[in-house]
């Protein structure tokens, strides 16, 4: 019995020591893993104080790391990434990089511009002042994300981002004050738009007037013209100062439109259903803004005269507004069904799905909607806070659209459908299986105290966008151009 107490002894020590070290192992381990967390923890913390941070303080964090760069550069790039600093200084870094390994190169027009006295009033590229090409900013962060608005001032900005040019100081100063005279004397008779909406009547939050050139009788038969389902009455002729600036907007348009297709779309070729010819604007419509309330909604503009893959020209002039843009988001049947809100509520969400863009326009700006523009985007002037006060305009805006209505798409020639109206051109926007589709469709129910049919008819063109009216079972009365 002696002899075998201690044996058991020794073995109970043994077995209490490799406990005790498999305890310590066990400790260890969960003090590890209890650093980790913590360290998670802290970094979880760290991010939510960065994104809880001021603008000011965000701003502060990066001067501390760019020390010799401009403090309104440095504002630009941190609100082009959304307020974060990790990825605006990712792009700086790149950018640095790259103007150090092409020191050495040739400037393209684009970093010529941005070493060049800036406009006063006209913010610089957001990233301009760091050399970063576009194609090398060393950050995938998409621009613009859902519920956030992207605002964007300089030309190149405007190109790169959004389905659109801008040209500031597009006109001589005097002749861009004398047409805004002229204009803002002719607005004061110029009316809401009226029209039809679930069976309620409505009007425009703005006044506007159809303006059109003497050219193929457009004048004589101006009550020809349809929209929102009611022939036009009281449209007006283009007036000489409006002829003459149409010539420098048509100039200018058609080298945009060029330089558009070589720089943004594939293959350097232009888009399928596009114009090859020459952009003629030949009616304009007219709209009036006045005080920060007035305001146009989200929409497409409506393509019945203007064809497929239309071009607009827009001329601010006067008070200074923002004009917004958002990428068309078709969605699925499943999608739709799904959906557990309002139309008015639905609409919201789908307008953020991408986020918005918002561009300056100030007077004397042409704004170039581009050939993708009304089919895979919504554009709007949403109301402002306040405005600044134009020496001449005092609170008023007037937005002159140059447009080109092409003679295939003459009045005579456009689909009837059975309450015996011209119908309307519009592109599928919403339902992704038939995403980009044209079609006509009766529009006669938009018109005050009228009930629209059911007509549809798929449309059909060639590749440049004129209409095979045969194989729609039309026979045309007028081809080619209105010019």
């Amino acid at each position: 019995m002696g002899a075998e107490a201690p044996r058991k002894r020794r073995r109970l020590f043994f077995e209490s020591y490799a406990e005790i070290d498999a305890q310590k192992n066990g400790l260890k381990e969960q003090n590890q893993n209890l650093e980790v967390d913590q360290s998670a923890i802290h970094q979880v913390q760290q991010e939510e104080h960065h994104e809880n941070e001021s603008t000011d303080m965000k701003l502060a964090r990066l001067l501390s790391l760019f020390p010799n760069s401009d403090e309104a550069a440095l504002l630009d790039v941190l609100i082009s990434y959304e307020g974060c600093v990790e990825a605006a200084s990712a792009a700086i870094d790149a950018g640095q990089e790259d103007a150090e390994q092409t020191e050495d190169s040739p400037a393209s027009p684009i970093e010529q511009a941005s070493k060049s006295t800036p406009i006063p009033g006209i913010q610089t590229s957001l990233l301009s002042s760091f050399s970063i090409p576009p194609s090398s900013l060393g950050w995938s962060k998409p621009l613009t994300k859902r519920g956030k608005t992207l605002y964007l001032y300089s030309p190149e900005d405007v190109a790169r981002n959004t389905p659109c040019s801008i040209i500031h100081n597009f006109l001589p100063p005097t002749q861009a004050n004398a047409l805004l005279e002229e204009l803002l004397e002719d607005a004061k008779s110029y009316e809401c738009e009226k029209f039809q909406l679930f069976d309620t009547e409505v009007q425009s939050h703005h006044t506007s007037k159809l303006y059109v050139s003497e050219a193929q009788g457009m004048m004589e038969r101006s009550s020809e013209f349809v929209y929102n389902g009611s022939f036009r009455n009281n449209v007006r002729k283009l007036s000489p100062l409006m002829n003459t600036v149409s010539e420098k907007v048509q100039k200018a348009v058609n080298r945009e439109i060029q330089a558009r297709i070589k720089s943004h779309y594939p293959g350097g070729k232009k888009l399928k259903y596009q114009s090859p010819d020459e952009w003629l604007p030949n009616a304009a419509v007219v709209n009036c803004y006045t005080g920060p309330q007035e305001n146009l909604g989200w929409h497409s503009d409506q393509l019945t005269y203007l064809g497929p893959r239309a071009v607009i020209g827009s001329l601010s002039l006067g008070v200074a507004r923002e004009f917004r843009v958002r990428r068309v988001v078709p969605r699925d049947n499943d999608q739709e069904n799904k959906q557990d809100v309002t139309k008015s509520h639905s609409s919201d969400r789908v307008s953020d799905t991408q986020g918005q863009i918002s561009i300056h326009l100030p007077h004397n700006s042409l704004l170039v909607m581009h050939a993708e523009m009304q089919e895979e985007w919504k554009h709007s002037v949403p109301t402002a806070l306040t405005i600044s006060p134009h020496p001449i305009a005092g609170n008023r805006r007037i937005n002159v659209t140059y447009r080109c209505w092409r003679k295939s798409f003459d009045p005579q020639n456009i689909p009837r459908c059975r309450c015996g109206l011209p119908t309307i051109l519009r592109c599928v926007q919403r339902k992704h299986e038939n995403y980009g589709r044209y079609m006509w469709m009766c529009y006669a129910g938009y018109s005050p105290g009228k009930k629209g049919c059911s007509f549809f008819q798929w449309a059909r063109f060639d590749d440049d966008g004129e209409p095979l009216w045969e194989e729609m079972g039309i026979r045309p009365v007028a081809k080619g151009k209105m010019g």
